[in-house]
């Protein structure tokens, strides 16, 4: 699924990334965790495609057998729009949209047509538990309701794999709760990858593998 081999990030003489080496397996729920200023979030960055690794000769991102760094800007768009999904702290749902125009913006990106892309989204809403949210914008719903709606977006165009940064860190324990049971349940019923950056402890603790960082480092996996 993922293998990442020598990945470096240097931010002018600061070397935040420090020769990281790691796989992850197709159908995994991967914790990340380490204190402020590790490495993880830029991990997560270029593991998602987000950010790019500064170059090395032995340096190599392995995404689905694609070698991710070999792609031009346009086809790397393409690829994560394709094959990669976003879950973030804050939701970043579009607020002007409803909750079912949020979740088809993925699929419109890839030009299917309407009708395509809102049956999908009606899955994924039912499936959430938000068949009663369809028409309803951002500010009409609650903290987990939105990160659900966030997470349907995720799935919109079936992604192999989707990367989270700190996705239960606004919401309230009840709700991340939920959030986080739904992750195993995602994997279940879909056999999705995930790897997910947090601070949460109970989150760590229920993922299959938990990744330590420190000081740009991978220092217990």
């Amino acid at each position: 699924m993922i293998t990442a081999k020598n990945i470096r990030k240097h931010y002018g003489d600061l070397e935040v990334l420090k020769g990281i080496n790691l796989t992850i397996n197709k159908g995994e729920i991967v914790s990340i965790i380490g204190a402020s200023g590790a490495g993880k979030t830029t991990l997560l960055q270029i593991l998602g495609t987000l950010d790019k690794m500064t170059p090395y000769e032995s340096s190599s991102l392995s995404i689905n057998d694609t070698k991710v760094e070999r792609l031009s800007e346009k086809q790397l768009a393409k690829f994560r729009n394709d094959h990669i999904g976003f879950i973030f702290q804050f939701h970043q749902l579009l607020p002007e949209f409803t909750a079912m125009e949020n979740v088809c913006i993925p699929a419109f990106i890839q030009h299917k047509n309407k009708a395509e892309a809102e049956k999908r989204a009606k899955e994924l809403l039912d499936f959430l538990g938000l068949s009663h949210r369809y028409h309803h914008k951002p500010n009409e719903l609650s903290g987990g309701e939105q990160q659900r709606v966030a997470v349907a977006r995720a799935l919109m165009n079936k992604p192999a794999i989707i990367f989270a940064d700190e996705p239960s860190g606004n919401l309230d324990s009840e709700s991340a709760e939920n959030l986080h049971n739904l992750f195993f349940k995602l994997r279940d019923e879909f056999g999705q990858t995930f790897v997910i950056v947090t601070h949460n402890k109970e989150l760590a603790d229920m993922a299959d593998r938990t990744i330590e960082m420190r000081d740009g480092h991978i220092v217990a996996d």
